[in-house]
């Protein structure tokens, strides 16, 4: 992986889903990135489902990757609005594959990885989504899992 600006500027790699942990991971990832000086590579992964337990709110046009790319989009948008101009630059990644690969592969060569601790999957009340625990297995730079903040 190219580091972004050259081969010693700081890069930190935050996991979107558009759920509240992974609003608050890029809060954080954003505050951290302004004390350091680092960039931020917001990344969310897709893919297209060979099978639905339920349906999708798609419309029949719009393509998993769209989705993923509005998800996106929004919460770097609204998470911004927070800090009132004052973000480094951040640079939206949509990858399609596994959640966990993508954020490995993305932060090969990262100084960060930052994750929420859970995501939409079936087990939202557990302390670490599966995403989240195998980025802290597997990765080969710190991880910091952050919660959403609410009860």
């Amino acid at each position: 992986m190219v580091r972004p600006e050259g081969e010693g500027a700081r890069h930190i790699v935050v996991g979107v889903d558009g759920s509240g942990p992974s609003r608050a991971a890029l809060a954080w990832a954003i505050r951290q990135a302004g004390l350091t000086g680092a960039a931020v590579d917001a990344v969310i992964a897709w893919h297209q489902p060979s099978a639905y337990r339920y349906p999708l709110p798609l419309a029949p046009e719009t393509s998993a990757r769209e989705l993923a790319t509005r998800v996106l989009e929004s919460t770097i948008y609204e998470v911004t609005q927070e800090f009132g101009g004052q973000v480094p630059r951040i640079t939206p990644r949509v990858e399609e594959g596994n959640a966990a690969s993508v954020l490995l592969d993305a932060a090969a060569g990262a100084d960060l990885l930052v994750v929420g601790n859970r995501g939409h999957g079936a087990f939202t009340q557990a302390l670490l989504g599966s995403t989240s625990q195998h980025c802290l297995h597997h990765a080969a730079c710190p991880v910091v899992v952050m919660r959403d903040g609410r009860a």
